[in-house]
């Protein structure tokens, strides 16, 4: 997966604005602020509700996996799109901001 661009974590913002390529129920766990949840396996029906941005749009999954994946495919559709290294729990490790979560609890990474 070395061909796939990617970012660390740390060289993100708290309110960036990402993709979130996991599935709902990971989704309602835990996720950044500024992510826009569009599931893997929408992702071709979907790829019109990209949001667009000034530099490379962040991909993010659990761990790095999926997200590298779309990754790979977005950039074969022409998209400037970056892997998050280590998905949403790298962002939870380096202590940024996640909202979501059950009622009353603090957010996840599902």
């Amino acid at each position: 997966m070395s061909d796939i661009p990617s970012i660390a974590v740390t060289d993100l913002p708290d309110d960036a604005v990402l993709v979130d390529v996991r599935e709902p129920d990971e989704w309602a766990a835990g996720h950044a602020p500024g992510a826009v949840h569009l599931p893997l396996g929408d992702l071709p029906a979907r790829i019109d509700e990209l949001p667009e941005t000034q530099t490379s749009l962040p991909v993010v999954c659990r761990s790095g996996g999926r997200s590298g994946r779309a990754v790979q495919w977005l950039v074969q559709q022409g998209f400037d799109v970056v892997n998050v290294d280590g998905g949403m729990q790298a962002w939870n490790r380096a202590g940024k901001s996640m909202v979501g979560g059950p009622e009353g609890q603090d957010p996840t990474v599902a």
